[in-house]
Parts: C-alpha cells; structure tokens; sequence
C-alpha cells in the first residue's frame, strides 16, 4: 500500500486503482484492458494507475484507454507513493531504461495464488536469457538479486507469521549470478534453514539448467523444503528447443527430472510447455508429446504460442494454424491430467504434510496436491493428513487420522 494510502472497502469507492500487468501473452494484455473498463465503470470517479509489464512494454496504448490516469513501467514502480500524492503532474506516462536496471527493487509480499497462509516473497528479477518467443527480459531488465541479509531478515519476519514461504523470481535460479553474492540458491536455503524458523520453503520455478545436484539433494535432505520441482520444459524436441534459443536439450533435462525423482520419490514434478512455436511439425510435436509421457511428471502447465510482438519468434515463417496449436494443447493437458491422476492414486494409504488454506476445508500437500479437509481446519497449520481416496481433482482425506506437524505451535497469518 502507498504510504498514506488505506485500503478502499470495495472498487466503488476507492480515489485510486492500482493495476499491475503482464504481458506475457496477447491474453494477459486483454485481461489488463478489461480490468481497466471494469474500473472504469464501476468508479468513474476513480483514478487509475496501470503498471508492470504492459506498462513497460506499451504505455502509449494504455495511456490511450478511457480513465487511465497514468502508466509507470516497471522501470519507476519504486516512484508510485509519490506520484500519486504528489500535486497533479503534466506528464501522464512515466517509463524508463529497464535494461539500464541493475539493482533489485523489492516488492511486497504477495499471497500465493491468492491464498494469505502462503505468502510470495520475490529475491530475484529480470532475466538474462533471450528465448525468442520471451518478451520479458525487454519489460523486466536483466537478472537482479535481493541480497542474501535482506532475504533472510524478510523470511526470518515472515516465518514468525506464516508456516510456508514461497521464493520466486522471474528466473529464480539465476540467483546470486551477479557480482557481490558468493553463493548460489542452495547457500541461501542453507541460510534460511539455518538462520529462522520458516517451517516449509517452497520455490516456485527453477530453469532446468540450475536444478544442481547440490540443490536437488538440499531438496532431499530436509522436510522444510517443499517435495516439489517445477521445471520449465517449453520443447521436448531439440530442433524446436534451438529455434527457441533455449540453452540446454532434452535429454539434459530428462537427466534433471530423473535425477530428482531418483532423490525425491513422492516429489511433484512440473513443467510449462509451449505448443505451436513457429515452425513445429507434427513430428516435432509428437516427439515432444512422447518425451513427456516417459518422465514422471505429476502436472503440466500447457500453452498456445500466441506471437509477441518485439520478439524474434513473431517474425518467424511457418506459423502453425491456430486450429492445430489448440489441438496440440488438448493432447498434453490430457496427457497431463491422466499422469496427475496416476500421481493422486499413489497418494492413497499415504500421510502427507499439509498446510491449510483460507478455505476451511482444503489445505496443500508438500508435494504440491490439494487436499479436501474431512473437518475444517484453522488456516496456517501444518498438519500430518492420512489420505484416504480422491476426488476428481484432488486428494481426499481418511476422516479422524490427521494430526498437528510436530513443528511450533500453529500461527494466524496477520490481518
């Protein structure tokens, strides 16, 4: 919250709107548009401030839409507070260099995937790689760090809180890269672990590049790491992989995911996966389709190639028809939906460490599976939950064999 600033009750009476976008997709960009017209109409008096990655990327046509006020890229998001206290200013657009960024710019702690017991804290920003399908690292800079102190004092706070932390970043495993930090990722778990209370870290998205041995065996070795691994894959093909400037192949990854489910037999396993790159064949799908299929994984998050425009890829001949990318995307989402259920059915007879939800009846396993609750529980606990059968999109428990983590006493999350 801006400093001087409260909380509005509802849209309808709010002075201003703070909308933070994405523009990783042409759908995120019509969302963001759509967030506008909503506010718009809802509070005509309001104003609107639209930031992130649209900002930086286009702020001429968001400062086009009807009600928008003004459009800070992510380049002056630490100028906001005093922006909109300040006395009324001539310009309405404020973006600079993001590729000139080279310090970290914390940002508040966010709750996970909406959910207030599992709250988001960012140490790293930016990317380095050139992906080119990827406009990110044109909207974001290139890889910044939190430095380590400040990440073990903002964890060391939030364990006093919360019972999960989860770190993310734009290109999480790249932490520590740059000059002045003389540890990578798994130091600085070794850190957490060693210097707060945090009873379960989850990280969010590691490149496969820096899903160490080191790292996968600190995963391993301790229950106050999340059993959960989330690769990005985008191409199970090779071909595909170089025409995506992806730096590593297929069965280097392969080797990553095996690696982790030799150490971690109860892990989730993730990936995202892009279907429809210019250019892909059916033979170079199928062999992406295939890849899949032989690793263990436990979900999938699947994507449509949709082009970006500034990216290398949105030039590229040979595009793929949409009927075909949305056909190649249904193939691996049920391809992903048996193999999750597969995992669920091994789940069964098992007890699994568990945080509850905001939602009295569900909690999160450690190996990233939701879990239907057979009586509700407080938020923000960790508890040992004896599963007992599923349900078509979750785990369920055996009623009456669940008990309290031997961890600390259980914490409210803060109002």
């Amino acid at each position: 919250m801006c400093q001087g600033c409260q909380a509005a009750s509802g849209l309808d009476s709010a002075d201003l709107v703070i909308l933070n976008s994405c523009t990783v997709t042409s759908a995120a960009d019509h969302d963001l548009r759509q967030a506008v017209r909503r506010a718009r109409r809802a509070n005509p008096a309001a104003r609107i401030l639209v930031t992130g990655c649209y900002a930086q990327r286009a702020p001429e046509e968001l400062a086009g839409l009807p009600g928008v006020t003004w459009v800070v890229g992510n380049s002056h998001k630490a100028q906001i507070p005093d922006l909109v206290l300040s006395a009324p200013c001539q310009s309405r657009i404020h973006v600079g260099d993001i590729l000139a960024e080279h310090e970290f710019l914390a940002a508040p702690v966010q709750d996970a995937a909406g959910d207030r017991t599992r709250p988001n804290l960012k140490i790293q920003d930016g990317c380095n790689n050139r992906c080119t399908f990827c406009i990110i690292p044109s909207v974001r800079g290139p890889s910044r760090s939190a430095k380590p102190d400040d990440v073990v004092a903002q964890v060391r706070t939030l364990a006093a809180s919360y019972r999960e932390v989860v770190l993310s970043g734009v290109n999480l495993g790249r932490w520590g890269r740059e000059p002045g930090i003389r540890m990578r990722l798994a130091g600085l778990l070794r850190r957490l672990l060693a210097e707060t209370d945090v009873e379960r870290i989850r990280l969010s998205s590691v490149e496969p590049m820096d899903l160490s041995d080191d790292l996968l065996g600190l995963m391993a070795s301790t229950p106050r790491i999340a059993r959960h691994v989330h690769a990005p894959l985008q191409s199970g093909c090779d071909t595909v992989l170089r025409r995506m400037r992806r730096w590593y192949r297929a069965s280097h990854y392969a080797g990553r995911i095996l690696r982790a489910r030799e150490w971690m037999p109860d892990a989730a396993i993730g990936a995202d996966v892009l279907v429809g790159f210019p250019g892909e064949t059916d033979a170079e799908f199928d062999e992406t389709r295939r890849f899949i299929a032989e690793l263990p994984y436990t979900y999938l998050h699947v994507f449509t190639y949709s082009e970006r425009p500034g990216t290398p890829a949105a030039s590229m001949p040979d595009s793929v028809p949409t009927p075909v990318r949305k056909r190649r995307n249904r193939v691996l989402r049920e391809l992903a939906a048996a193999k999750n259920l597969d995992f669920r059915r091994r789940m069964v007879g098992q007890t699994l460490s568990v945080v509850t939800l905001e939602q009295e009846r569900i909690g999160l396993s450690h190996n990233y599976l939701k879990v239907e609750l057979a009586t509700p529980r407080q938020p923000n606990l960790i508890v040992e939950v004896a599963i007992g059968g599923l349900t078509p999109h979750a785990l369920q428990e055996n009623r009456g064999r669940s008990t309290l983590s031997p961890f600390s006493p259980a914490r409210r999350p803060p109002n």
